[in-house]
């Protein structure tokens, strides 16, 4: 052992000592569970902390803790085997269609799935222009990261391909409206009037 390991190892007894110093003063006091120290205690000696988190879980299950879990013994919702750290709080939002307090992540996500829909209620192009510069720079700024969160992976969108694809559905609505309007009053000059028929 060299001396940076023994200086350690020092180290970590005297810490050691003082911890378990604190907590008898703190059971003394009355501030602390002497059964969660105990608990606690016979957790740091453990050699498996996996088989003794099983065993836990077992005695919780005999005593009847997890009655009237609905996830008991079936796997979580929307799992597709993935690890996603941020599993609850995205199926809380999605449960309780919660709204603006998602982090950035999530709400660019739902913002971009909903986009398109949201630009062809525009009927200006300056209008569509700005919407998809402010939608940008909010990714970009998501991308940073400054506050956290899961990592941002809502792609940028072009403004000018938007905005031909925005002209490219308005003309499609356009002519499919016109279509429409042209059968309707296709149909209603084929049949006579009642009093046309009334007369004859």
């Amino acid at each position: 052992m060299n001396d940076v390991d023994a200086r350690m190892d020092r180290l970590r007894r005297a810490a050691r000592y003082r911890y378990e110093r604190l907590v008898e003063s703190e059971i003394e006091r009355g501030s602390l569970d002497p059964d969660e120290v105990r608990e606690e205690r016979r957790l740091l000696r453990a050699k498996d902390v996996g088989q003794h988190a099983r065993a836990l879980i077992e005695e919780a299950e005999r005593r009847g803790v997890f009655e009237g879990n609905p996830y008991h013994g079936k796997p979580l919702p929307s799992n597709d085997g993935r690890h996603d750290p941020d599993w609850w709080i995205r199926s809380k939002i999605e449960r309780e269609q919660i709204t603006g307090i998602a982090p950035p992540a999530f709400a660019l996500r739902k913002e971009d799935a909903e986009l398109d829909e949201h630009l062809d209620a525009l009927s200006v192009e300056r209008d569509v222009r700005d919407v998809l510069e402010d939608f940008n720079a909010r990714v970009k700024e998501a991308r940073r990261q400054l506050l956290g969160g899961p990592p941002v992976v809502t792609p940028l969108r072009d403004v000018d391909a938007e905005v031909v694809a925005w002209r490219d559905r308005r003309e499609a609505r356009a002519a499919s409206d016109a279509a429409a309007a042209a059968a309707q009053a296709a149909a209603s000059d084929t049949r006579p009037s009642r009093w046309w028929r009334r007369r004859r």
